[in-house]
């Protein structure tokens, strides 16, 4: 965004699992920007990194079994090596962060009120009733009928979509500038998926919150975010606005998950796939991660890639971008239509 500061930085972050001649890498050189009120989106298989990477920015890794490098600078600080007292300042009350599976990520043992009005507590020092009202108001403003009876229920006695919508609440009702979903409508049917990404575009419209949505879904990414991060093998490999993502893709792996699309207009077609597997964290090549799966592979490729600048919006880890053409998910006529 032209002149504008970006509300998250992060430069270089790698995220390390175990300790000594044990230590694997999860991701590496980790980079990108989120700017206020920008709905960025971050694609790729089960195991590229997803998941720990937002994790990682708020802290939330085993620090016995973790080592974090790199920078992610919010707001003027760096949240990586922050103290757990000043990280307990940022997370529910400037950044939050919706959990994948919300029958897990909800303590059973208390009820929904319960667990929103202890945010409410922390962060604002709310009495017992002002933290009663002010879950309430959350409760309905994610869309919950009858909120004051959710509010005193317990999480099992809630169906998936209102616990995710519960979720959804605990995470917004100290109003965060920037909200991390993690696979928000996984498990969910298609009707209780559309009311949740409408629900997440109207708060982040209506109160300038900027998203960051992990998914696998790119139907998702299209419909909700602006611009899109293609994460494999725990590397960005693409950076790009959703339209040009779309429409002209300049990664194979993003060319390969969008062409991976059903389409109703190719009936009777051989689905196209991507050949082979995500690298293990034990095995990872030294050059580019995703040439093993490559069909563009050459000579070169078995050398580090590093991620290059196309134009203002445009990045990718790929020295061979400029060769060819790939398919993406929608053609230049269609994306006019």
């Amino acid at each position: 965004m032209a002149g504008a500061e970006p509300l998250l930085s992060v430069s270089g972050l790698g995220v390390f699992f175990g300790g000594g001649p044990d230590e694997v890498q999860a991701t590496k050189d980790i980079d990108f920007a989120v700017y206020p009120g920008e709905r960025v989106g971050i694609v790729g298989e089960s195991g590229c990194g997803k998941t720990v990477t937002g994790l990682a920015l708020l802290g939330l890794l085993p620090p016995a079994t973790t080592r974090i490098v790199g920078s992610a600078m919010f707001e003027g600080q760096n949240l990586i090596g922050l103290s757990r007292d000043r990280l307990r300042r940022v997370r529910g009350r400037k950044i939050s962060m919706i959990f994948q599976e919300p029958m897990s990520a909800l303590d059973p043992v208390f009820t929904i009120g319960q667990q929103i009005g202890e945010t409410i507590r922390t962060h604002f020092g709310a009495s017992k009733a002002q933290a009663r009202e002010r879950a309430i108001d959350a409760l309905a403003s994610v869309g919950i009928p009858s909120p004051a009876r959710v509010h005193d229920s317990y999480p099992h006695q809630l169906s998936g979509g209102m616990r995710q919508r519960a979720m959804i609440a605990i995470a917004l009702v100290c109003e965060p500038r920037l909200l991390i979903a993690d696979e928000p409508t996984t498990a969910l049917d298609v009707t209780i998926q559309a009311q949740i990404i409408d629900l997440l575009l109207d708060l982040s419209t209506r109160n300038g919150t900027a998203l960051l949505f992990i998914t696998h879904d790119l139907g998702v990414i299209a419909e909700t975010c602006t611009r899109m991060l293609t994460m494999y093998a725990g590397q960005v490999v693409e950076d790009a606005m959703v339209d040009d993502a779309l429409v002209r893709p300049l990664h194979p792996y993003t060319s390969g998950l969008l062409r991976s699309l059903p389409r109703l207009s190719e009936r009777g077609t051989v689905l196209p796939s991507i050949a082979g597997r995500v690298p293990t964290l034990r095995d990872m090549p030294t050059g580019c991660r995703f040439a093993e799966r490559c069909a563009h592979r050459q000579v070169g490729c078995d050398q580090a890639q590093s991620i290059a600048r196309i134009d203002a919006t445009h990045r990718v880890r790929c020295h061979r971008h400029a060769d060819f053409v790939l398919p993406g998910a929608l053609t230049e006529r269609e994306a006019a239509a």
